[in-house]
């Protein structure tokens, strides 16, 4: 994974509690923002005294060293490179999807340590779709010669509607069996250290947002897969989850004219059944054994299928109107449309920006960037890591790696 994701930093303001200080001191060395005791200074606005007042705890406990590199920052004598110890422990994260799930291990400088994807299926329910995970990270664990006991956070984004503050999936349409099952409290017992538990779209817009500069968010993230998704990352960097983490579940939208199509929420004319890449396959299919799943859809765009490019053209229809909206909504700066379909072909930002600038009106649309996801299939790890290291560093747990 590339170094710099960004990390939100609590507010340091004169006089403040240490744990805030040096929570903001490790994001800024972890996020490569403030590789130096000079850059800190900088960074935070504080005296060079208090700086390093508070970063000496950090230092005598092996959580913070100087590696000996040098930083050349204008005149004077270079200076000593910060980074986070390995030794001060790493975050796991899981991108679960319904057939597969990628997987890697980061330490808290945001060194990947391993990475690897496994399958598993998640319509069999949770027990033998949590073994399959839980093997799989011991395993990427065992790579990076890293014990379990060293994770300080697990991070897990799954397919469907999450309720981030209990760790369990709402009525997701495509998990069967999993409503309701306590994924962040099994995972916990298993693995002892905190889990976050949240819907995987919601982790690829904040791995999307964190990969660009500050001044393009607000940032939409839409998903265009199986399903449908959306997350909504605001200005300052934080995820928008909603009153109760329902917010971006855009593919449960009503279009016109598919009242008899059916969704597998059971509602009918949803954007997500009507234009989803999975929607598409399911259409072109019949008769066309070759034309199985996404990756053949995908496929068949790039070598200008034109029988395949049409059908998608006439997605982007639907899906744009549904963006159009939320562009009046929610007024982003940038939109990113993600998904294999959206890689693998221009087609699909090509029709949703048409119809997103034809009916947006013209304050919403005139600094709008619609977009290609910059980290692809990487997003949702991304994503992932910037919420573990986020929630390692922060000012109620910082202190506990001063043990």
């Amino acid at each position: 994974m590339a170094r710099p994701i960004r990390l939100t930093l609590p507010q340091v303001t004169g006089r403040t509690e240490g744990s805030v200080v040096r929570s903001s001191l490790t994001r800024l060395i972890a996020s490569g923002a403030a590789p130096s005791r000079v850059a800190l200074v900088r960074a935070t606005g504080l005296s060079r005294t208090s700086v390093n007042s508070h970063l000496e705890p950090l230092l005598a406990a092996g959580v913070v060293v100087e590696d000996g590199q040098s930083v050349t920052e204008g005149r004077g004598r270079p200076a000593h490179r910060l980074t986070l110890a390995p030794r001060a422990g790493v975050v796991a994260v899981a991108d679960v999807g319904v057939h597969s799930a990628r997987l890697a291990v980061v330490d808290l400088d945001q060194a990947e340590l391993a990475r690897r994807s496994i399958s598993l299926d998640l319509a069999l329910g949770p027990d033998p779709g949590l073994a399959a995970l839980e093997q799989g990270l011991r395993d990427a664990l065992a790579e990076a010669q890293v014990a379990p006991s060293a994770v300080r956070c697990l991070v897990v984004g799954l397919p469907g509607p999450v309720d981030h503050e209990r760790g369990r999936p709402v009525r997701p349409p495509i998990m069967p069996g999993w409503d309701g099952f306590p994924v962040g409290d099994t995972l916990r017992e298993r693995f002892g250290c905190p889990v976050l538990v949240d819907n995987d779209v919601n982790l690829m817009a904040l791995g999307e947002a964190r990969a660009r500069p500050p001044e393009e968010s607000p940032l939409l993230y839409i998903e265009i897969g199986t399903g449908i998704g959306g997350g909504l990352v605001a200005a300052d960097g934080a995820l928008h989850r909603g009153a109760d983490g329902a917010a971006g579940d855009i593919g449960h939208v009503r279009v016109p004219g598919a009242d008899d199509v059916v969704c597998v929420c059971g509602n009918v004319g949803c954007v997500e059944a009507v234009a989803s890449a999975g929607a598409v396959v399911r259409r072109l299919r019949e008769g066309r054994e070759d034309l199985a799943t996404i990756e053949d859809l995908a496929g068949r765009l790039r070598t200008g299928d034109p029988v395949a490019v049409r059908a998608v053209r006439a997605a982007t229809e639907p899906i744009g109107e549904v963006v159009a909206s939320l562009v009046h909504f929610y007024n982003p700066r940038t939109i990113v449309i993600g998904g294999l379909i959206s890689a693998a072909s221009d087609d699909v930002l090509a029709g949703v920006r048409s119809v997103v600038y034809r009916r947006a009106l013209p304050l919403a649309t005139r600094n709008l960037l619609l977009v290609h996801s910059v980290l692809g299939d990487g997003a949702g790890i991304a994503g992932g890591v910037a919420a573990g290291i986020e929630a390692v560093l922060a000012p109620d747990h910082i202190d506990a790696l001063l043990g």
